[in-house]
């Protein structure tokens, strides 16, 4: 395997798309020159056409990122459930083997499955949805990852601000304002982590968002076990409650019916819905921030740098303050 640049964010410079045909030929497909960049900052994805067979998906690692150790426990995890006749989109094996190497590149390649993102209104697609989520938690309590991390207040919420920092991404003049709610943050994020336990950590999607979920008609699948680790299992449904509490409530409700068909779910982890979501703005902006170089992200995210983004986050992270402080969602099994 050739040498990762030393540079990771600037690495899929060296991405060609002469180089991507070239390597799916390598691994024995006959592309036919249709080439679709879709969309992924984090890694590069390309659906690739193939000579009188279905498309296929193929996924270069961005480098530096995860270990091949960790890679191949997403690869893992997802077999699993797939084993499981979870409707999620596990990696083909090629010769035995679905991580593969291309220059300074790691990749895996993903049967092409097509379709739309849910409809968070539909309350029996939300009752499906919760199904699913407790019939990867089963899998997922089986066994422990052991080179995948944990959701923590330390590395989504502490790193995340003290690397926006560090690196001058706020504004000098909003430096107060800024770690002064920061501060408040964290102290409400284990606030309600104090007052969920006990509760359980184990594998999970955790990045489950609407954005994960295709919807072709009856079916759906679930994909993108890219950033999978431990975490609660509220981690894997709160992203799917949009509004306000009164909107929330029937779509919580819907979710959890569904759930405990198949698991029970411990009502304390309402507890972290808003929590999860404090770490998750802070993680998000840190992500950014950590890929800045990456030419992709400037023009994807142009508002980053700029002073009314800081602005909108700081007023953005005092509403999770307040959120915070509130009561859980209520549901009838609490």
């Amino acid at each position: 395997m050739t040498k990762t640049p030393n540079n990771a964010t600037l690495a899929y410079a060296a991405l060609q798309p002469e180089q991507i045909l070239d390597t799916l030929e390598e691994l024995g497909y006959r592309c036919d020159g249709r080439f679709l960049a879709l969309n992924s900052y984090e890694n590069r994805v390309y659906q690739i056409g193939i000579e009188e067979s279905a498309p296929v998906v193929v996924k270069f690692y961005r480098p530096d990122r995860w270990s091949d150790a960790a890679i191949l426990e997403e690869h893992s995890f997802t077999q699993e459930l797939a084993d499981a006749e979870i409707p999620v989109v596990a990696p083909l094996s090629l010769s035995g083997q679905t991580l593969h190497f291309s220059g300074p590149f790691r990749l895996a390649v993903y049967p092409c499955h097509g379709g739309r993102s849910p409809d968070l209104d539909n309350l029996d697609l939300l009752q499906q949805l919760g199904r699913l989520v407790a019939r990867i938690h089963l899998v997922g309590e089986t066994a422990e990852f052991s080179d995948r991390p944990t959701i923590d207040i330390e590395s989504y919420g502490i790193a995340s601000c003290n690397f926006l920092l560090d690196n001058n991404f706020v504004p000098a003049e909003l430096n107060p304002a800024y770690e002064s709610v920061a501060e408040l943050v964290l102290s409400g994020v284990e606030d309600c982590f104090e007052r969920a336990e006990p509760f359980n950590q184990f594998r999970l999607h955790a990045d489950f968002h609407p954005g994960n979920v295709l919807v072709a008609g009856e079916q759906l699948h679930i994909v993108d076990f890219d950033d999978t680790r431990r975490g609660p299992s509220v981690q894997d449904l709160w992203m799917f409650l949009s509004g306000d509490q009164a909107e929330q409530t029937p779509q919580l409700h819907a979710l959890l019916e569904g759930y405990q068909e198949f698991r029970q779910f411990n009502a304390r982890e309402l507890h972290l819905v808003e929590a999860l979501r404090s770490l998750r703005i802070m993680h998000y902006s840190a992500w950014i921030a950590r890929r800045w170089e990456d030419p992709a992200f400037k023009i994807a995210f142009p508002w980053f740098d700029s002073r009314r983004y800081w602005d909108d986050h700081v007023l953005a992270l005092r509403e999770q303050v307040a959120l915070m402080q509130e009561a859980p969602l209520e549901w009838r099994g609490f």
